[in-house]
């Protein structure tokens, strides 16, 4: 009976904590139906009292959406896939070859977590203006395609794998790069969607990088775009705002649905709890 009690207590706190993450984002989706009158009356409302399209309308009519979406796509893009193929090449070495200052590397990866990324973006933009890359897409990409958590996962991961493979590929007379490609990288699926979800997640909903580095409005992501549209004359559109998060968030849910149980297994399997 105690036991059973404990449970239903359990099941209630882990549903109230379910609501209050849920909340925002079901306010979001009816918010982005609501006018901009009734987004500002007090108290506020949940339902729509008179819902419309209109913010999808204008989100669509009034800004170049398209350009902005294939941005922030070629963006997020580009930096999971770097991030998939840099990180775990680097995390394979640090796990199975042996090599001179391996340790002295790895324990380089862990202190650059340990950094803040404000203190960085200063140097990181100088840098990226004086090799011209500024106001580019490259710009954009080239900076993030390799992580220290990246990094840090991979290596976890791949040092939970045999090692018997790595000698046995070395005995049939496999390259390093073919061992790495054919044998150990295949069975990094848990962990290489963890990566690329983590990734694109933050290279999606990116927001101060491309502010600073994209000068035109060619080189606008989604969130920068949304930020900049959505302030009028007086006074911000919300209901604008709520219909460019609603669009934005669409693709990172899909993308997580879709790979939820790789997601689970790779953080389950690589000791981040």
């Amino acid at each position: 009976m105690t036991r059973t009690r404990s449970q239903w207590w359990l099941y209630i706190v882990l549903t109230l904590a379910l609501l209050a993450v849920i909340a925002p984002f079901v306010w979001m989706v009816l918010g982005s139906f609501k006018t901009q009158g009734e987004l500002l009356q007090n108290p506020p409302t949940w339902w729509p009292q008179a819902a419309t399209l209109d913010n999808y309308t204008r989100l669509f009519s009034r800004l170049n959406f398209s350009q902005y979406f294939v941005n922030s796509t070629v963006v997020a893009v580009a930096v999971t896939a770097g991030n998939l193929i840099f990180c775990s090449m680097v995390g394979y070495a640090l796990a199975m070859l042996d090599f001179p200052g391996r340790r002295a590397l790895f324990l380089l990866v862990m202190g650059t977590l340990l950094i803040p990324g404000v203190v960085t973006f200063v140097p990181l933009f100088v840098l990226v203006t004086n090799v011209g890359l500024s106001n580019s897409l490259p710009g954009l990409i080239l900076p993030f395609l390799v992580s220290p958590f990246g990094v840090f996962l991979m290596r976890q991961y791949i040092s939970g794998l045999p090692r018997d493979l790595l000698d046995a590929g070395r005995v049939d007379g496999a390259s390093e790069l073919r061992i790495f490609g054919r044998i150990f990288l295949p069975l990094c699926g848990p962990a290489l969607a963890t990566l690329g979800i983590l990734t694109f997640l933050g290279s999606w909903n990116n927001f101060l990088w491309p502010l600073v580095v994209a000068q035109e409005e060619s080189k606008y992501t989604l969130p920068v775009a949304l930020a900049l549209y959505s302030k009028g004359q007086n006074s911000t559109q919300y209901g604008l705002l709520l219909a460019g998060a609603t669009v934005v968030v669409i693709p990172v849910l899909a993308i997580f649905l879709a790979f939820q149980r790789r997601f689970i297994e790779g953080i389950a399997t690589t000791g981040i709890k």
